[in-house]
């Protein structure tokens, strides 16, 4: 299967919205409670995500002309890395974190971080990302990473 990353665009919000939710509940709701799911859940509707567009440089993966992943760049942190639940495994998220570790070295980034859910955890590791601390808000429980880019410059 090819599929193809490319900048989001304002027209990408609500199936954007629709592959974090789905991910949220059906691959991330293993790990966290129906409650911290949910408050998760009602940061991304698609004019939250609009918004986030604007602030962030969100990357979506398309397969077939329909989204299946999105990741964004926010500074030096890698931010809202989701993939719809059948198309985890797959290499998607592995080709969104490159696009946007080629954003964050264009952009003069050199440790990326990322704020990553229990769920992705060692999704993060095999790609070089170490633990440098737990962060809680309420019951939600995230790991903090960091990976050295090489930089080119």
């Amino acid at each position: 299967m090819t599929y193809i990353v490319r900048l989001a665009r304002s027209d990408d919000a609500a199936e954007v919205s629709e592959v974090i939710v789905s991910a949220l509940r059906e691959t991330n709701a293993k790990d966290y409670s129906e409650a911290v799911i949910q408050r998760v859940e009602q940061s991304f509707p698609p004019e939250a995500v609009l918004d986030l567009m604007e602030r962030r440089t969100m990357f979506v993966a398309m397969l077939k002309g329909r989204i299946v992943g999105t990741a964004s760049l926010d500074g030096r942190v890698v931010r809202s890395v989701f993939v719809e639940p059948k198309s985890q495994g797959l290499g998607v998220g592995r080709l969104l974190m490159a696009q946007v570790e080629q954003a964050a070295t264009e952009g003069g980034v050199e440790i990326l971080a990322v704020p990553s859910s229990v769920t992705a955890e060692p999704f993060y590791t095999k790609l070089g990302f170490r633990a440098v601390r737990d962060s809680y808000h309420g019951e939600e429980r995230t790991i903090v990473m960091e990976r050295a880019l090489i930089n080119s410059h």
